[in-house]
């Protein structure tokens, strides 16, 4: 079982780690249409570049396929290397247009100009500071979603619901990057000022409503609320809400 001590403090460091950021890849910029094909994203959680990229999609609406490829893992990096000529991260693969990118700065731009139509706006171009801060970013999460950990390979991958600068669903990612469990990151980001604030305790008071015909709608129909994060793993046909059974869940199926 998850240490409810322990996680309280993993969460309070995951807070630390999106304010350092600037609270980036929590409001939905602009809602991009999903491409035909998925996106595949090679991606280190705790790596501060990667982080960038995850920060775009979600302002974008975007959903993912992320292979994780933490140091010491065997799993994704043959393939990645493969696909772009080296074990480089990020490393965008896009189905769609044929195009593979290294380097956040032009993954953020390709993003936002393919399927936002639009240069990327100001918070998320680059900056000389925002290595510095995202390197300390990722300290104040303790490096966790760095390095590979022994375990089970699913048989298909899974599915996540989230967005980047959730407090509650970074520590899920961390686990799965460190256990190189593939998934499809379904990115759930606020759609407007009102949904600021916890599910539970969001600013706008009054029963929640999401913006009609929206990726939050959906989600609201199907489930009845809208809180990540949200795991559901097509090998056990377990679904979970909560980062600590989700965590405790992934420890107990896939850790060795």
């Amino acid at each position: 079982m998850v240490n409810p001590v322990k996680h309280t403090a993993t969460i309070l460091e995951s807070v630390a780690t999106s304010t350092l950021t600037a609270w980036r890849g929590c409001m939905v910029v602009q809602a991009a249409q999903q491409p035909e094909k998925p996106l595949i994203l090679y991606d280190m959680e705790a790596c501060p570049y990667c982080r960038r990229v995850r920060e775009a999609l979600t302002a974008l609406h975007l959903d993912v396929d992320i292979r994780p490829c933490p140091k010491g893992g065997r799993r994704f990096r043959p393939e990645a290397e493969a696909a772009g000529g080296k074990q480089l991260f990020p490393l965008l693969v896009d189905q769609n247009t044929g195009k593979v990118l290294y380097e956040s700065a032009d993954i953020v731009d390709y993003l936002f100009r393919e399927y936002g139509g639009r240069p990327a706006p100001r918070a998320y171009q680059p900056k000389a500071y925002q290595q510095l801060l995202g390197s300390a970013a990722s300290a104040a999460s303790m490096l966790r979603g760095l390095r590979a950990k022994s375990a089970r390979a699913p048989e298909k991958p899974l599915h996540l619901w989230s967005f980047e600068g959730s407090p509650y669903s970074r520590p899920v990612r961390e686990l799965l990057c460190e256990l190189e469990i593939p998934y499809t990151l379904h990115n759930l980001g606020k759609e407007h000022w009102s949904e600021a604030g916890p599910a539970k305790q969001r600013i706008k008071p009054g029963p929640y409503r999401p913006i009609p015909g929206g990726k939050r709608d959906e989600f609201f129909r199907k489930y009845g609320r809208v809180q990540v994060p949200y795991l559901e793993d097509p090998n056990t046909g377990e679904a979970l809400f909560e980062s600590a059974r989700i965590l405790d869940y992934l420890h107990r199926q896939y850790a060795l």
